[in-house]
C-alpha cells in the first residue's frame, strides 16, 4: 500500500511592511487615488505604518476596506478595530502595526494626515 504524501498548504508569513505594501496595491487596483504609505517606526508609539488613500464613493471605500480586511484575515493580520465603515467618508482599519485610512476627498483634505506626519518617510509602493 502506497503512502500518501501530506500536502500542507503553506501560507507565507508577512511582515507588517509587506502587508502594508499589499494593502496599498489593493487600494491602487481598486482605483483609489493619492495612495501614500508612511513609515512611522520610531515616530509613533501606536503603529509602524499608515496607509492613506482616497476613494471616489462610499461604496468604493467600503469595497477596498473589505478587500484589505479579507487579505489581512487570510494572512493572519487580525483587525483590532474598524471605524467609519457605515458612513464611508473615512474608514479606519486598525491592524495594530498597520493602520489604514480610506478617505473621501473632502475628509482627506480636512484631516490632512500627511501634514500631521510630515516628518515620516513616504515609502515607494
Amino acid at each position: 500500500m502506497a503512502k500518501k504524501k501530506a500536502t500542507a498548504k503553506k501560507t507565507a508569513v508577512l511582515t507588517a511592511k509587506k502587508f502594508a505594501l499589499k494593502a496599498a496595491k489593493i487600494a491602487i487596483e481598486r482605483n483609489c487615488t493619492d495612495v501614500v504609505l508612511l513609515d512611522l517606526k520610531g515616530k509613533s508609539p501606536a503603529t509602524d505604518y499608515f496607509l492613506i488613500a482616497t476613494g471616489t464613493s462610499d461604496r468604493q471605500i467600503r469595497t477596498v476596506a473589505d478587500e484589505i480586511t479579507q487579505f489581512g484575515y487570510e494572512h493572519k493580520f487580525k483587525i483590532f478595530g474598524r471605524a467609519g465603515y457605515e458612513q464611508g467618508k473615512w474608514v479606519l482599519l486598525d491592524f495594530v502595526d498597520v493602520v489604514v485610512h480610506l478617505f473621501d476627498e473632502e475628509f482627506r483634505q480636512y484631516y490632512d494626515l500627511e501634514l500631521l506626519w510630515g516628518d515620516a518617510e513616504k515609502l515607494k509602493i
